[in-house]
């Protein structure tokens, strides 16, 4: 199979959450320590950092591995989803894992992941532990996929484990309050391995606290603690919380055997998406109309994004929008502006809300907006009708964004 072939095979025979949902999610870490074992468990052999958290886990992986580059250290990185390419998930020093080794890689265990009905994010998280160890990288900064606890990555003990956050999403999986859903990322706190808390909820602290207590962990809320003002090239301004996370993760390794100075830190801040490629955060796409996406997609995420949107100048505000079946839109729809002209739509993927649902679930709350047959035709439709002096957002979901990009 050449590459193409290699990841419709992964997509299309193995369950995968962005796709499936439910079906997809596992209830134990059963199949990954299998597949680790099968493998030689690679992921004893470099060092890492966990990165778990409701919003913000990606973007902190990302300045994490930005600094950690700039402090001259072989850096792996692994997050997900991805938005235009499989190898995304996969980088060292910002380089995509190569085409040859995805291939290579299936071709090799294919027949283990059918034996043990792998699931495409148990397998995907085999591969980049075994790329890291083949590798010899010097340390990995790893994304939780979902959860924690029964997250396939938990089988790491890492310098750190980090939250970034807490909210309600996912409580199909995690569970429908706070303190449910804190325990399920707490999960990650391994026996004496520092924990970095990215923002201090009241409600949960002691959820933390606790956990990190009988683990014999440190613990450090990084917004209490950092009180340094940095910048970084991600321009949301929810980013404040997600420096603040990296650079007390950044202090808690240097408390080990790392040296990373000041300038590091600023500078692999400044250079996130040089460093690591990351894209869909408040990334503008164009100008004249301008036009910006953000891949946030719960009510957590988009107060900011939405708070962001309105501090924008235009003349009139354009929304391309879609979302997937299973998010909870109530607490949603009124962050959203009333005044705005919105093109509904739906990405192309099985979990998907359809176009019209959508339209008829913002209907009831006096928005007004067509419905299109697709994200680039909504897309079109935005460009074709905005001014030069309007604003374009493209958002509500990852899929959406990975549409236009």
């Amino acid at each position: 199979m050449n590459y193409i072939e290699t990841t419709n095979w992964m997509f299309e025979q193995l369950p995968m959450y962005q796709n499936k949902g439910k079906v997809a999610y596992r209830e134990d870490l059963s199949n990954i320590i299998n597949l680790a074992s099968y493998l030689g468990n690679p992921e004893t052999k470099f060092k890492s950092i966990h990165v778990a958290g409701t919003n913000g886990k990606g973007s902190t992986s990302h300045m994490i591995a930005s600094i950690l580059l700039e402090a001259g250290y072989n850096v792996g990185l692994y997050t997900s989803p991805h938005l235009k390419d499989f190898r995304e998930r996969i980088k060292i020093n910002g380089k995509y894992v190569s085409k040859q080794f995805v291939i290579q890689f299936i071709k090799s265990n294919k027949s283990f992941f059918k034996n043990n009905s792998l699931s495409f994010f148990e397998m995907t998280v085999g591969m980049a532990f075994d790329y890291f160890a083949k590798k010899n990288i010097d340390i990995a900064v790893i994304e939780v996929g979902l959860g924690g606890r029964l997250d396939s990555t938990n089988i790491i003990t890492p310098e750190v484990s980090v939250i970034t956050n807490i909210g309600l999403d996912h409580t199909q999986f995690l569970g429908d309050t706070l303190i449910k859903i804190a325990k399920e990322k707490a999960g990650i706190i391994k026996k004496s391995i520092p924990v970095v808390i990215g923002e201090t909820q009241n409600e949960i602290i002691s959820v933390f606290t606790d956990i990190a207590k009988s683990k014999n962990s440190s613990i450090v809320f990084a917004d209490k603690n950092v009180r340094d003002s940095f910048k970084s090239d991600l321009n949301g301004i929810y980013q404040k919380h997600n420096i603040k996370t990296a650079v007390q993760t950044v202090r808690e390794l240097n408390k080990k055997d790392f040296k990373i100075s000041s300038s590091n830190i600023k500078r692999g801040l400044l250079k996130v998406i040089e460093n690591t490629q990351l894209l869909g955060r408040w990334q503008q796409l164009q100008s004249n109309p301008k036009v910006f996406c953000d891949t946030a997609h719960n009510k957590e995420g988009l107060v900011y994004v939405l708070k962001q949107l309105k501090e924008q100048e235009f003349k009139q505000l354009h929304i391309v929008l879609g979302f997937v079946k299973d998010k909870n839109l109530d607490g949603i729809i009124k962050l959203f502006p009333l005044d705005a002209t919105y093109y509904f739509c739906q990405p192309n993927i099985s979990r998907a809300l359809e176009g019209v649902v959508l339209q008829s679930i913002f209907k009831n709350y006096n928005y007004n907006g067509k419905v299109y047959s697709s994200v680039n035709n909504a897309y079109k439709a935005a460009l074709k009708n905005a001014k030069n002096e309007d604003f374009i957002f493209v958002g509500g979901s990852t899929f959406v964004v990975a549409e236009i990009l």
